[in-house]
């Protein structure tokens, strides 16, 4: 009986390091293009469980593209995204938010004449399969409005839940459509350009909350905003027109002769020089 659970438990190990080594999301040989526009170029991208990675590159690198590919908003024309080591390339964009990936947009997509709290109910309604009878059944139970108030205890919004959106400081929007992503539960998020339309002088609630999250969510943010790269990100990629020019940490990134030549330029040199 003893070696009978020391074999289940070393198998359980096993199981647990393998699961723990597979990455949360993979993109391999992706290719994508319209016509003779080619928006993604044999892309390669790899996170981590846990990763926290930055993807930046000049205006048209096509890296909204590149979140669209990989949430299933488009559909590549070769190559393969995985999540969890689970071919997801032909599934819909809501199946593979039930399996855990998550994302947010340049624009905010809330309903503005709702309250934040109407806004997170809505979407735990969605992820347990509640939405048809849209807020009003999710609003009613304790147990989603005590889901959404802790997600937006720990987005330090709870003050404003009772408050209709259209209301709150476009900062503090953005802060809500990331309470939206985490009520999904994801094991990855895709933060596009969360920063977007934000004042410098709110920016920084943004970063503190992202910081803040599950460190085992792997996060890839979409961003412009060089500050808030260097203060986020552990590495990252650099896509130019639709390929992977290179990827590093920050350190190699700012050092990288290419990244500054195409995007960081003077621009890298004035705010971390």
């Amino acid at each position: 009986m003893s070696q009978t659970m020391t074999e289940q438990a070393m198998s359980s190990s096993v199981a647990t390091a393998f699961a723990s080594a597979v990455p949360a999301l993979e993109v391999r040989g992706v290719n994508k293009s319209f016509g003779a526009l080619q928006v993604a170029r044999d892309v390669n991208l790899t996170l981590e469980r846990g990763a926290r990675r930055a993807l930046i590159g000049p205006n048209g690198a096509g890296k909204t593209s590149l979140v669209n590919l990989i949430t299933g908003v488009l559909k590549p024309s070769s190559g393969q995204v995985l999540l969890g080591g689970e071919d997801i390339t032909s599934w819909s964009s809501a199946k593979r938010a039930r399996r855990g990936l998550a994302r947010t947009f340049q624009i905010n997509q809330l309903f503005r004449g709702l309250s934040v709290l109407e806004n997170v109910c809505l979407a735990i309604g969605e992820r347990r399969g509640e939405s048809y009878n849209l807020w009003r059944p999710a609003g009613s139970k304790a147990a989603v409005i005590d889901e959404a108030l802790d997600h937006l205890n720990s987005l330090r919004l709870v003050d404003d839940a009772l408050r209709l959106v259209r209301e709150l400081p476009y900062g503090r929007q953005r802060l809500v459509e990331i309470a939206i992503a985490l009520a999904q539960r994801p094991k990855v998020l895709l933060l596009d350009e969360p920063a977007a339309g934000v004042p410098s002088s709110e920016s920084h609630l943004i970063l503190d909350v992202v910081a803040s999250l599950d460190p085992d969510i792997a996060i890839l943010i979409i961003e412009h905003d060089m500050d808030v790269v260097f203060r986020f990100a552990q590495s990252i990629t650099v896509l130019v027109a639709g390929a992977v020019l290179t990827e590093g940490s920050p350190q190699e990134i700012l050092a990288d002769e290419r990244v500054r030549a195409v995007y960081l330029g003077q621009e890298a040199d004035r705010s971390h020089g």
